[in-house]
């Protein structure tokens, strides 16, 4: 096989570990179940970018169950769960990761996986489908599972060089209002705790952004007693993190009495050397975006005159000023950095828009334009009545009556 991991000695802790997370992902077992009758994926090359933790080895054995044969890299360099992508290698995937990847190794695993020429591309981030496009491969289509992939696939699309199509699986609803809002709320949370372990009751909680991630943080973090505060540049998200209770202003304003920031943007330089000048000592920073540049981590290093690491996944920049101002995760996703990620629970939703739209772009293999689409509606209904029926509930069904009723004009 080839791959290239940590240890592959850690093969049976990760084993375990996957086993627990499929345990909580009842949805992924009966698509599993599925494909492994029917292989949708034989004989089919899959290529995939994510983070490699306990939830995507589930999804990756949903695909194996198909027939596909899978080359897997991680889509951030902190993210992977060492014991995961050793499990994962012994038992025959092609993966290449590991826990603190330089830059240039973070590239080699991406290329190693692009280089397979996979027939589709399953992403978290842009970074896979940007090197399939760089290297021309000849790619069915492929999926994208991050908002700010999202808007890197659009930007490509508008300058008219996207060269495959691919489907926005961020955009399904059964993934943005979930994953996003819960799944972000909670594991940012449990991020900020493990590397700091703070009491957030009576702190004043700055959220960066208020589109789903920044919903379930704002959310999460008033549940734990914390007085939030919301940034925003958008009037519309704006107003309704007002109705929605919380205070909203301007960073600079925020940045004088914040005691916790998190950027949950998509856009970089969102906190900089302005805003670093005007907080408080002892100020946290953390950032839940996709890429490490939502928090100049470059300003943060040039505006300070010492740092420290004080445990892992928490160092200490005291300042020219003598303020002392504390970065989780290397300014990295500070729920995968600092802690495991999503809950599985809300994951196999996410995953099996993946699984799905995947054995879509088989089935309608030249027939999709080649554009940036959103996860066809059936999918998503799909998904949410597996969800309801792995959690035991039921639903109404419209009468034929009341079928006629909100098909008439009359």
């Amino acid at each position: 096989m080839d791959y290239k991991i940590k240890d592959i000695r850690l093969a049976g802790s990760g084993r375990l570990n996957v086993d627990w997370a499929a345990r909580n992902m009842p949805v992924l077992s009966l698509l599993m179940d599925e494909f492994r009758k029917s292989k949708p994926f034989d004989g089919i090359r899959i290529g995939a970018c994510l983070h490699v933790t306990k939830e995507t080895a589930v999804l990756v054995r949903v695909l194996k169950a198909g027939g596909a044969e899978v080359f897997l890299c991680g889509s951030n360099p902190l993210s992977t769960q060492d014991d995961v992508a050793a499990y994962l290698a012994y038992d025959g995937i092609h993966v290449f990761a590991w826990k603190g990847e330089t830059d240039k190794e973070y590239a080699w695993c991406i290329n190693k996986v692009a280089d397979a020429q996979p027939q589709i591309t399953i992403d978290d981030g842009g970074d896979l489908t940007i090197a399939a496009h760089e290297k021309g491969l000849k790619v069915w289509g492929g999926t994208e599972e991050t908002t700010t992939g999202v808007i890197r696939l659009k930007a490509l699309e508008k300058e008219g060089r996207l060269r495959y199509p691919v489907i926005a699986v961020n955009n399904a609803k059964t993934k943005m209002m979930f994953d996003n809002r819960y799944g972000t709320g909670q594991s940012t949370i449990d991020g900020i705790l493990r590397a700091t372990s703070i009491l957030l009751a009576g702190k004043s909680f700055v959220v960066a952004g208020y589109g789903w991630c920044g919903k379930g943080l704002a959310m999460r973090a008033r549940g734990m007693g914390a007085r939030v505060i919301v940034t925003e540049v958008d009037p519309v998200k704006a107003l309704e993190a007002v109705m929605d209770g919380f205070d909203v202003m301007p960073m600079p304003e925020a940045a004088a009495i914040g005691d916790i920031f998190v950027t949950v943007t998509g856009n970089t330089d969102v906190i900089t050397s302005e805003h670093f000048a005007l907080m408080k000592d002892g100020a946290i920073l953390a950032n839940s975006g996709h890429f490490d540049v939502e928090v100049s981590v470059k300003q943060l290093k040039k505006a300070a005159k010492q740092v420290r690491k004080i445990r892992e996944g928490l160092e200490e920049y005291v300042l020219k000023n003598g303020k002392r101002v504390y970065l989780l995760g290397e300014g990295r996703l500070v729920n995968l950095a600092c802690a495991e990620g999503h809950p599985s629970e809300v994951m196999q939703m996410s995953f099996a828009n993946q699984a799905l739209s995947a054995q879509f772009i088989v089935k309608n293999r030249g027939g999709i334009l080649t554009r940036l689409i959103d996860v066809p509606e059936e999918i998503d209904a799909r998904v949410a009545e597996l969800a309801l029926k792995a959690m035991g509930r039921r639903i109404d069904s419209l009468t034929r009556e009341q079928k006629r009723y909100m098909e008439s004009w009359k």
